[in-house]
């Protein structure tokens, strides 16, 4: 049965590992290796290592790197429905790690960015299905819009990672969201974007709960739950539907972990809260699935590369426990 539908991207990673990242104009030696990631594909297998029923919805092109993606989800074991472009590479992503765990990625979409609504409508039965409906920004946005739709008209649970901020459709899939789960830059961008506020990255985690609260209030009127990297994240409910919480907003601080590479970090936190919602009983309060999904992440830090990072139900029991 399925209970998760991501949809979203597939990125074969290029990877360099630097002592410090390069200035611009400087070269850096470093230790290259390659490997499946994608913001969707990551999440997706964040989930499917968490949970069962996990279907992975996105697009790659005929070339070898989209016949690889096709045997890294088979060796995964996740069950992924490809759009194959003919015009289009599969998308790739040029990664740059440094000895503080610190990155810098640039991405090129390629087959990601035309993933078509028609495609997402052929899956429409196991969306409508499923427990939990997951998207970014990586994809076309009018293929995330039709993916939220079917789920919200199904009564299915919409969550809606901001990564990256694109400006198309973004005001509709904010709408056709009941979780939304922004980074600081990404929060401070969507402000700015959709209400013209503007709200400094560095300083939002320093913001009292109150404040915090109310730009979050004035951003989305469903759950935000804004990740603010070391310090953890900060949940904002809409009054009186806190899922199960006892606060409107509170923090959860992050796990310790001893970072080797943080690519995959906020992926690994989306696909683990995602499989904790879609499975977790009806009186569970909110914040339980918010920890499982900064244990997730907190454990993904400590391998190297994107999908290849995400941990076991198995490693999450053996270091938490439950």
């Amino acid at each position: 049965m399925t209970s998760i539908i991501v949809v979203g991207s597939y990125n074969q990673d290029f990877v360099w590992r630097v002592g410090k990242l390069p200035a611009p104009g400087e070269t850096q030696l470093g230790i290259f290796s390659t490997g499946p990631g994608g913001k969707g594909f990551n999440q997706a297998v964040a989930a499917h290592r968490m949970s069962a029923g996990v279907v992975f919805i996105g697009a790659r092109g005929s070339d070898a790197a989209g016949e690889e993606a096709v045997r890294t989800a088979e060796r995964f074991g996740l069950d992924a429905r490809w759009q194959i472009s003919g015009h289009a590479a599969t998308g790739t992503a040029a990664v740059l790690v440094d000895k503080r765990s610190q990155n810098q990625i640039a991405v090129a979409p390629g087959a990601n960015a035309q993933l078509a609504p028609d495609f997402i409508v052929e899956h429409g039965r196991l969306i409508e299905s499923a427990r939990a409906v997951l998207v970014q920004c990586e994809v076309q946005a009018a293929a995330s819009v039709r993916a939220l739709a079917l789920a919200r008209s199904a009564g299915v649970l919409t969550v809606f990672n901001p990564a990256p901020v694109h400006p198309e459709l973004i005001s509709e899939l904010l709408d056709l969201a009941d979780v939304l789960t922004p980074n600081e830059s990404e929060f401070s961008a969507l402000l700015l974007a959709t209400r013209g506020i503007t709200a400094m990255v560095d300083s939002l985690g320093k913001l009292d709960d109150a404040s915090l609260h109310a730009l979050c209030r004035k951003l989305h009127g469903g759950t935000i739950v804004l990740t603010l990297g070391a310090a953890g994240c900060f949940v904002s409910h809409p009054a009186g539907k806190t899922r199960g919480d006892r606060k409107d907003c509170y923090r959860v601080a992050a796990e310790k972990a001893n970072a080797v590479d943080t690519t995959g970090a906020g992926d690994a936190f989306n696909g683990g809260l995602v499989a904790a919602l879609a499975n977790a009983a009806n009186e569970q309060p909110f914040e339980h699935s918010v920890r499982r999904a900064g244990r997730v992440a907190a454990l993904s830090v400590e391998k190297p590369g994107a999908a290849e990072s995400m941990p076991s139900r198995e490693e999450l029991r053996q270091r938490f426990g439950g």
